[in-house]
């Protein structure tokens, strides 16, 4: 005896079967059966949806498992009923089809989304859960080290943990990390959001048109780049330049920090938004959080404009308030203020 799966106009695959009847009505006394007991031997199946399942796992059988497959075996078997007929024939379903009918009866569908997952895939489990925002008000504890060991530190964290880091998502998209460079034991201690195309590809922080104009932004105040030192909140590049998440400035912010602690300097100027808001664990806009002083873990903090923005917004203004943040750096630090026309 042959079993037709497809209705009629379409081509038909056929599967063997015996001569058992799966009748199309609810009756009394209904109680649903389980797939196991479809191929263990009961005869009649007693609503249509136990009618479907069967009809959909021989579908299964044939490699058509999805949703279409489904409701066109539940149309076929509407449209068998609306004409009178009371039951069809049940066919002999081999083991592959009884594994797929209790898989469908066990397993529901995933409730994570797709961001979940994706996250899932990148991060440990329960890595989020074990990040906790910065301190920012205890001040650090643990003596300042020489220049030789601030060296030799700086360059074992690089090497030993942050380069082969896979701890959050944007190791995904990097070609490689960047630490941060500088002097050990440099005074002065920039912080930007995160590594733009250009670092992405030198392993170096602020080397494209915004390193650039902060170069000259360090030379307006009598100094040369390497004698401060430059990092940045996250270690890896977003996606498209974009900010960095929170959950993965929380991951990569101990980096920093440790940097910090092992620099020791003097002030840090945060540059722009994300890497001010984040360090200093505030909401406040750039225009109420520049120009004043502020304090991380017992170093004075100064943020100001970001190189990027100074850049899109070339005006006297901006160019004006940043010079003005510098200025109270340098006083701060007992530093010679160089004359107006030095300031780029």
């Amino acid at each position: 005896m042959r079993f037709e799966l497809e209705p009629r106009g379409i081509e038909p695959r056929f599967a063997e079967c015996d001569s058992a009847v799966i009748p199309l009505d609810h009756g009394p006394g209904y109680q649903r059966a389980s797939g196991e007991n479809l191929i263990a031997g009961a005869n009649r199946v007693k609503s249509m949806e136990e009618a479907i399942a069967v009809r959909w796992g021989v579908f299964y059988d044939c490699g058509m498992k999805d949703q279409r497959s489904e409701q066109r075996a539940r149309l076929w078997l509407r449209g068998e009923r609306a004409m009178g007929l009371k039951g069809v024939p049940k066919p002999r379903r081999r083991p592959a089809v009884a594994q797929a009918l209790a898989d469908m009866e066990v397993k529901p569908p995933p409730a994570a989304t797709t961001a979940r997952r994706m996250a899932n895939q990148a991060e440990p489990k329960g890595q989020f859960q074990e990040m906790k925002p910065p301190e920012i008000d205890k001040p650090f504890d643990a003596e300042v080290l020489s220049t030789q060991e601030k060296r030799r530190r700086l360059l074992e964290m690089d090497e030993k943990e942050v380069r082969g880091c896979r701890r959050c998502r944007l190791h995904q998209y990097r070609t490689q990390t960047v630490f941060g460079e500088g002097d050990a034991d440099a005074r002065i201690f920039f912080v930007g959001e995160g590594p733009g195309e250009n670092e992405d590809l030198s392993g170096r922080p602020f080397v494209g048109r915004a390193g650039q104009q902060l170069e000259r932004m360090i030379n307006g105040m009598g100094l040369q780049r390497q004698q401060v030192y430059i990092a940045n909140i996250v270690k890896c590049r977003p996606p498209d330049n974009r900010a960095p998440a929170p959950d993965e400035a929380a991951i990569c912010t101990p980096y920093l920090e440790r940097q910090l602690e092992i620099v020791r300097p003097q002030v840090i100027v945060t540059l722009g938004l994300s890497a001010t808001q984040y360090l200093l664990q505030s909401k406040q806009a750039m225009g109420r959080m520049r120009g004043r002083w502020h304090t991380w873990r017992g170093i004075k903090v100064m943020p100001t404009y970001h190189p990027a923005y100074l850049l899109r917004n070339y005006t006297h203004e901006t160019r004006a308030a940043v010079w003005s943040d510098l200025k109270l750096v340098m006083a701060e630090l007992g530093m010679p203020v160089p004359d107006r026309k030095k300031e780029n």
